[in-house]
């Protein structure tokens, strides 16, 4: 093999020029460019760390500082929404009691300036002959009422109607003016929507055989089979020829029309383990119900309403009897009541005279009876003036008439501030007034006026509760939060201080503050999550969390800052 060796050039001696042959332009021109590129870089880097420069120490905003998380642990309480308006007071209502009758002052229960109420003893003016009259009017009418009822119990006995829908059989001929007596049979009315069997199992199924359970009922004379129901069990002790003693099970099905009773049927039940139950042999069919129809009254025929195997309803009118003399009776009767009733309202009114009530609540203005006094037709004798209890009337319009009612109470103002509670005890929807876009009704309350301190015609704010919830939870209006989560849903949020991450907390999408910007919600390094929450009602301050929030669970409320910064 032969070796090879790379020449090497010895140096040049010293000072001995070497001539170098000349470069082509165009590498000049290459090596010119990539100076021009390189000093442009450092230009340009010169430029931007100048800028970067400029912006750090002479523009660059202060820092912003984030504040002190403001925070509120949730309380229980109570919270409401109040409507607001203006009344006008007035006094209830004044009445005089006047004598209709004379006699003799037994006992005086009242005396001017005494407060009373509706219905509360005034006085007694002793009557025997006035209690007497009462007593026997009331009884002359209840005896009357009475007959008055046998009377027409004995009307409706004349109108023989189909107990039950089904179909006529058996029907009697009847002509109108016939005369026909109380218990005369007018027809035989059978359910044939229906038909039953009655079959005999073994006692060997009785634990397996139940009511309600379905049947497969055999018609052979139809060739059909049809579906139906255990409605009866009857533990009987059916004994067979062979000596077997069994039970008996009634089976109904629904009829389509074209059965009838005296059918031969046969049935069988398929057992809660799989296997058949047969009855001991077939039977015949039966209508599901059959009554015979009879009257109940006597009298002549007014109208007839029956044909042969007619389908009816229940409560048709069959047959229609007549009774002259019953409706004479009747009338008479009416007759009777009415005087006796006439009889008893004067005898109750003459009594209330020599009783007397007040009529009205309120104090007694004057009281001129005196133990022992004789008294005469005419004379006034005790006057009454509500001016314990004053009514006020306000509108509620039609926004907020909804929320309430008679018994509600509303609280009242007047202009010195007193304060009073009214009770609605009226609401007169057919005096509504229309006007400026909304509906006005009127509301008339009741307010306990004992001292006296309310005076009519003074002017009160009126304001009721439109919704309330007790017990209930609250935190600051401004602690909820409506924010996206990362699936860009809109959420409804609290941010709740926890020790650690609630399995409930969210994941959402808060937005980075720009630079010179403070954060709007806390971050989790602070210890606070956002939980989904359920609001109710809110008022200026506080809003109700029904669900989301625990009682005395912190919650984040905004950022406080004590030092601000200007740029």
């Amino acid at each position: 093999m032969t070796e090879q060796q790379t020449p090497v050039s010895a140096p040049a001696p010293q000072g001995t020029e070497v001539s170098t042959p000349p470069r082509p332009p165009k590498r000049k021109r290459k090596k010119k460019y990539l100076k021009t590129i390189i000093s442009l870089v450092i230009l340009l880097a010169l430029l931007a760390g100048g800028g970067y420069a400029l912006w750090y120490f002479v523009l660059k905003p202060a820092p912003v500082e984030q504040g002190e998380i403001y925070s509120m642990p949730a309380t229980v309480g109570s919270i409401q929404s109040t409507v607001e308006g203006s009344g006008n007071a007035r006094a209830k209502e004044s009445a005089a009691i006047t004598l209709s009758e004379g006699g003799t002052v037994r006992e005086v229960y009242v005396t001017a300036g005494d407060v009373v109420t509706a219905g509360q003893p005034l006085y007694t003016i002793y009557s025997e002959a006035a209690e007497k009259a009462v007593s026997d009017a009331q009884e002359k009418v209840d005896q009357l009422n009475k007959e008055l009822a046998d009377l027409q119990e004995q009307v409706a006995d004349l109108v023989v109607t189909a107990p039950f829908s089904g179909k006529l059989i058996n029907v009697q001929d009847f002509s109108v003016d016939e005369s026909v007596s109380s218990g005369a049979e007018v027809a035989t009315l059978v359910n044939d929507k229906k038909l039953k069997l009655s079959l005999y199992f073994s006692y060997g199924y009785e634990n397996q055989i139940s009511v309600g359970q379905k049947v497969n009922v055999s018609l052979p004379a139809v060739m059909q089979d049809r579906t139906g129901t255990v409605e009866q069990i009857n533990k009987v002790s059916y004994i067979s020829p062979e000596g077997a003693v069994h039970f008996e099970v009634v089976v109904v099905f629904d009829n389509p029309g074209t059965l009838t009773e005296g059918m031969d049927a046969s049935a069988s039940i398929v057992l809660p383990d799989g296997t058949t139950a047969y009855p001991y042999s077939s039977a015949k069919t039966e209508y599901y119900e059959i009554r015979t129809i009879t009257t109940k009254a006597s009298g002549p025929v007014v109208s007839v309403n029956l044909l042969d195997y007619a389908n009816v309803n229940a409560g048709d009118t069959l047959l229609t009897l007549g009774s002259d003399a019953l409706d004479d009776q009747i009338e008479a009767k009416q007759t009777e009541i009415s005087e006796a009733m006439t009889t008893l309202s004067e005898a109750q009114k003459a009594l209330a005279n020599f009783n007397a009530v007040a009529p009205i609540d309120g104090t007694v203005t004057s009281c001129n009876l005196v133990e022992g006094q004789e008294v005469k037709s005419g004379d006034t004798v005790v006057m009454i003036s509500n001016n314990t209890t004053m009514l006020v009337t306000i509108t509620v319009d039609d926004r907020n008439i909804s929320f309430i009612k008679p018994g509600n109470t509303v609280d009242l103002t007047d202009y010195n501030g007193n304060l009073f509670v009214g009770t609605v005890t009226s609401i007169d929807m057919s005096q509504a007034e229309a006007g400026s876009g909304m509906t006005n009704y009127p509301v008339v309350l009741t307010v306990d006026n004992f001292d006296g301190s309310l005076v009519e015609g003074s002017w009160l704010n009126y304001s009721f509760v439109t919704s309330e919830s007790s017990d209930c939870v609250l935190i600051p209006g401004s602690a909820v939060k409506s924010v996206m989560d990362q699936e860009g849903n809109a959420q409804t949020v609290v941010f709740v201080k926890a020790d650690s991450r609630p399995d409930n907390a969210l994941e959402l999408d808060l937005p980075e503050p720009m630079e010179g910007e403070r954060r709007t919600f806390p971050s989790e390094e602070e210890g606070y999550y956002p939980v989904p929450v359920e609001i109710g009602l809110s008022d200026t301050e506080n809003v109700e969390i029904k669900s989301g929030v625990e009682p005395d669970q912190e919650v984040f409320v905004n950022y406080m800052v004590t030092d601000y910064s200007y740029n």
